[in-house]
């Protein structure tokens, strides 16, 4: 048999003992092809997205107050590169994202005063076909990411990942993330230059929309 070389046996070594770090590597800022290779996109029909919000209007909502995960980093000049929607794949998703995104549960439910659950609106959408990015799974690893996108508690990096993107030569309408607070699922960040390619055509009370008990028993929803 063939003796491992030197470099085989450390990398062994470390791979065991998990490289002698008790930490794991926080995400760094993107890589510069991110902003510069046409990655290969997903298409993605509005019909397939929600959003919820706390207004009976104005959506889809493309913010620039940089409060959140993927919003523009140039909010902190007042001079935020573009616009940020934020929607999920499922209508659990979007719930994990919207109204139980600061809730802390307490003994396994948790507790929404029914005003919140009572003004605030699904929103579905129609329009053309959108091009995301998908920064999941093997190109998210590519591109020297992970985890951390979603599950770090600063947005700092995050925002620097969504302007690589913003700024790719392939104009992506937005991107595909794993959602930080159903992580089994999927979300959507879209960029204002979307706006033209999705309208509004399904707008719901939360609690009057098809799916939701069942979403508020998967999640122990109970009002208050």
């Amino acid at each position: 048999m063939m003796a491992m070389s030197i470099s085989t046996t450390s990398w062994l070594l470390l791979w065991r003992s998990g490289g002698g770090n008790v930490t794991a590597l926080p995400i760094a800022p993107p890589p510069r092809i991110l902003s510069t290779e046409k990655w290969r996109a997903s298409r993605v029909l509005p019909q397939r997205l929600y959003r919820i919000s706390g207004y009976s209007f104005g959506e889809p909502y493309f913010g620039r107050s940089g409060g959140n995960r993927f919003d523009a980093p140039g909010w902190k000049f007042n001079k935020a590169e573009y616009g940020a929607c934020y929607l999920g794949y499922t209508l659990e998703v979007a719930m994990a994202e919207s109204i139980l995104h600061d809730q802390m549960p307490i003994d396994g439910k948790f507790l929404i005063a029914n005003t919140v659950l009572q003004n605030s609106y699904v929103y579905r959408f129609t329009g053309d076909s959108l091009l995301l990015l998908n920064l999941t799974g093997a190109l998210l690893k590519k591109l020297s990411g992970h985890g951390d996108l979603t599950g770090t508690s600063s947005y700092g990096v995050p925002q620097q990942w969504a302007l690589a993107v913003f700024n790719n030569p392939a104009r992506y309408d937005g991107f595909i993330y794993a959602s930080r607070h159903a992580t089994l699922g999927k979300a959507v960040m879209l960029f204002d230059r979307a706006e033209a390619k999705i309208t509004q055509s399904i707008f719901t009370p939360l609690i009057e929309t098809p799916g939701y008990a069942k979403a508020a028993k998967q999640f122990a929803i109970v009002g208050m």
